[in-house]
């Protein structure tokens, strides 16, 4: 009879088979190579398209394509504004790498200057269409609102950086169909309904908002370097009153992790503000012509065209005023600046009878 196997001499005998089974150093070795190597393609990659995605898109020519209403006539009165609106909106989805505010994988996870460039042109984006719903398309303040310029600005002021459920790019996408319907009914003579009155109030009226917004951006890049500031809130109105009381001296300065995101900012701004102020200056030559304010147009635009210049360091600088270094901020709020200030002469201009 054949005596029984012993258990421990057969579960050493399992144990040598598994080793027997397992990769030698030199396989484990191999293969940890292999996937180092991978990871380190994969990371160049990620690199070379993270610094593609990060090219801000160049401005384009001084004039786009126009649609015109028939074959030899010139141009609808509006049809350029539009074409600019749109042209801004369909640059922030269709750049390379697309719309990036809202991506939540590498790499445009890890970028944040271009993310501030789209919400610097978002901005100019939401200023105009509101502009075109309250006044540029309305003959008074009792008119009816155009319907495809109200999906248009609700569709924009959508938040700038939801993923999913629904995707910002959609809800962006949705409001320049309905700026291409409007477009379309502005160039259709049997559609009355869609109107853009080119008036020196409301061409007054929307600088009042691209004078706010470019002041606004002047004082938060010269903050780069700390200023003083007194309180004016109340100047000029001795029974004036504000809700809560402030330091009448205080120091303002810009955290040095914001300054490059403050300085892409104002320069996805100041890009689509010198588009549209080409288009305002087509649409509006009537008006400008009449009170002999188109240079005054053109001289903003040469303020602001240095703002696109290209940035060769491969930092936003933040020197001191009149240190060794530069400081990129203030650079670009002295143009800025200059530019805000021939808005504000430009609109006194068009008040003016």
């Amino acid at each position: 009879m054949m005596a029984m196997k012993n258990p421990f001499k057969r579960a050493l005998e399992e144990n040598l088979e598994t080793l027997e089974t397992l990769p030698s150093g030199s396989t484990v070795a191999a293969s940890l190579k292999a996937a180092t190597g991978v990871f380190v393609l994969l990371a160049i990659l990620a690199f070379g398209l993270g610094f593609y995605w990060s090219r801000e898109p160049a401005l384009p020519n001084a004039e786009l394509a126009l649609k015109t209403g028939s074959l030899g006539q010139p141009p609808v009165t509006g049809t350029q504004t539009l074409q600019a609106l749109i042209f801004i909106g369909e640059t922030l989805l269709e750049k390379p790498g697309g719309y990036l505010s809202n991506d939540r994988l590498p790499p445009g996870l890890l970028l944040d200057n271009i993310p501030n460039w789209e919400f610097g042109a978002l901005v100019q984006i939401r200023d105009l269409s509101r502009a075109l719903r309250n006044n540029l398309s309305r003959s008074q303040s009792q008119s009816r609102e155009d319907p495809d310029l109200v999906i248009a600005e609700n569709q924009f002021y959508f938040d700038n950086d939801s993923w999913i459920l629904p995707a910002t790019e959609d809800e962006y996408g949705k409001g320049l169909a309905a700026l291409n319907r409007y477009l379309n009914r502005l160039n259709d003579t049997d559609q009355q309904q869609a109107q853009f009155y080119a008036r020196a109030d409301n061409l007054s009226l929307w600088l009042g908002e691209m004078e706010t917004r470019l002041g606004s951006l002047s004082q938060r890049l010269s903050m780069s370097v700390g200023k003083r500031q007194l309180d004016i809130g109340l100047a000029g109105d001795a029974a004036a009153t504000q809700s809560t009381a402030t330091q009448f001296d205080q120091e303002l300065k810009t955290s040095w992790l914001e300054l490059d995101d403050i300085f892409y900012e104002a320069r996805g701004s100041t890009w689509a503000a010198l588009i549209i102020l080409r288009a305002i200056e087509q649409d509006f030559a009537s008006v400008l012509e009449k009170k002999n304010a188109r240079v005054s147009v053109q001289q903003i635009i040469r303020e602001l065209e240095p703002t696109q210049d290209q940035l060769w360091s491969p930092m936003i600088l933040n020197g001191s005023g009149l240190g060794i270094l530069a400081n990129h901020s203030l650079i670009m709020a002295s143009h800025i600046s200059r530019a805000n200030a021939a808005m504000s002469d430009l609109r006194q201009l068009l008040e003016q009878g």
